[in-house]
């Protein structure tokens, strides 16, 4: 009995890693892993813990199994999270490269904020929230790299 229980966490801890959403924090990682897996970055400015639309964006797309797993083969994702309770504060480090990124790619400090990249870090298109299905905001996030 204990070995199918063990085998079938297991499997359940597998299954939770394919569907996991994976966010890079760093650009030059992201640039990187583009470059090497021909996928467009899809830059997420957002504010996880103070901005209702980034939630609302995170829970009806992000956090999707459509999207994620979508995702997983298509994009390489990456968070600029500006957190503002002292629970959820970002290292410095991350901080200040956060900072940079919005002061190349969100000037106007929009959030959400969403940017589609090439693995150069050249602009293909940028969006933000929309009440839409996951299915429809791939459909709109595809439009740019097309």
């Amino acid at each position: 009995m204990k070995k199918k229980i063990l085998i079938l966490v297991v499997v359940l801890l597998n299954l939770s890693t394919i569907y996991a959403q994976e966010w890079q924090t760093n650009f030059e990682k992201a640039k990187n892993t583009a470059s090497t897996e021909d996928k467009p970055i899809i830059l997420v400015f957002q504010g996880s813990d103070w901005c209702a639309p980034c939630i609302k964006l995170d829970r009806q797309v992000w956090s999707t199994d459509t999207f994620k797993e979508y995702a997983s083969e298509h994009y390489v994702m990456l968070q600029a999270d500006f957190p503002r309770k002292r629970e959820n504060s970002l290292s410095e480090t991350q901080t200040k490269a956060n900072a940079e990124l919005a002061e190349t790619y969100n000037k106007n400090g929009i959030f959400p904020f969403v940017v589609v990249l090439d693995a150069k870090g050249n602009v293909l298109g940028k969006t933000g929230y929309k009440k839409t299905t996951p299915e429809q905001y791939i459909k709109e996030l595809n439009a740019f790299t097309e």
